[in-house]
């Protein structure tokens, strides 16, 4: 980041927020869009309640359903698919996103509210 910066490199950052903040800010904004880009078996098996699938194999095919006005938020399981979507978004023009940074596995230390767990192999 850095060094492009310091070549007048054109860059762009990403919004990250950790689980405590988001948590907070859920609680301010009751209408908030959270998408979970985890893949469809990862999401089936657990989420947070309200979460959009929006798996990131797939995030060109759904650009059209991300907001373009309100802010919203995107994780994965720890935080790595999650910059790389919102990386994405943001080529696309969608500047409006944070990512929830420790993802699924935070969220679940947190005491925000999940589906119940269903062992993926049942779910065959």
């Amino acid at each position: 980041f850095e060094a492009w910066r310091k070549a007048s490199k054109e860059y762009d950052t990403i919004t990250s927020i950790d689980v405590a903040t988001f948590k907070t800010n859920l609680e301010e904004e009751k209408d908030a869009k959270v998408f979970d880009v985890r893949k469809a078996s990862e999401y089936n098996s657990e989420h947070m309640v309200g979460a959009v699938n929006t798996p990131l194999d797939y995030i060109n095919d759904h650009v059209a359903e991300f907001p373009t006005d309100t802010m919203f938020y995107l994780h994965c399981f720890g935080g790595y698919r999650s910059v790389i979507a919102a990386s994405i978004l943001k080529s696309r023009g969608i500047h409006n996103v944070i990512e929830v940074a420790g993802g699924f596995k935070k969220i679940k230390e947190s005491d925000l509210p999940l589906t119940d767990y269903v062992c993926p192999t049942t779910m065959l």
